[in-house]
């Protein structure tokens, strides 16, 4: 079970991406400087949906009332969201060696994306991708109501994965807090994928840690 955005998907450049045509697409003045406001914004936003203190609707126009009340300028966070999300799902970069390691092992794994991201932007993005045939299931916490790292989420995921033996699942994500967590609460090997080598805490317990994609390969064999 691969985590979407930061594991698979380029999420860092698909934003920058997304937010700078949205500004231009409805003529609000765009500044590098922008980016880091947006971010802190969705970043708290998306923790407070992990605590189920917001929905994912209100999430998506909530952080562009901020993101104008941040930087002082007047338009509609409505149709800033439905731009920003457009923009988004046509994003469709990877992270390096995703498409290589997906091909090799969806010739011996099923293989499932299980996010928290929106489903208008999973669905666009996973559909113009070049990984689409490698995977089984998309499995969107907007669509089953309920989000990672909560049991819920996993119940449903291996109930569509046709519910194997937990020994043989492993979801493999950045996020220590959603996808780590997750899986280690509910009793499956874990596999963080951290590129930047941020430290390690010591109070979970992580199966699998690696910081390029290709060494899943190693782990795997």
């Amino acid at each position: 079970m691969f985590d979407a955005d930061g594991t698979l998907f380029d999420y860092n450049l698909a934003e920058t991406t997304a937010l700078k045509n949205t500004f231009t697409s409805l003529g609000l003045p765009f500044a590098d400087a922008h980016l880091g406001v947006y971010q802190k914004i969705n970043h708290g936003l998306w923790q407070a949906l992990e605590r189920h203190e917001v929905t994912p609707d209100v999430l998506q126009v909530r952080r562009f009332e901020l993101v104008l009340e941040a930087l002082q300028l007047t338009g509609s966070p409505e149709k800033m969201s439905a731009t920003y999300v457009e923009q988004l799902g046509l994003c469709t970069d990877l992270i390096d060696g995703a498409y290589e390691v997906l091909k090799t092992l969806h010739r011996k794994f099923r293989l499932a994306v299980v996010t928290n991201g929106l489903r208008s932007v999973q669905h666009s993005r996973l559909a113009r991708s070049t990984i689409r045939d490698f995977i089984t299931e998309l499995i969107i916490s907007e669509e089953i109501g309920a989000a990672k790292p909560q049991r819920a989420f996993f119940d449903i995921a291996f109930s569509r994965l046709g519910n194997p033996p937990k020994s043989n699942a492993l979801i493999i994500g950045d996020s220590l807090s959603s996808d780590i967590k997750g899986g280690v609460d509910y009793g499956i090997d874990t596999c963080w994928f951290n590129p930047t080598s941020q430290p390690r805490p010591d109070d979970l317990p992580i199966t699998y840690e690696i910081r390029r994609l290709q060494e899943l390969l190693d782990v795997l064999e």
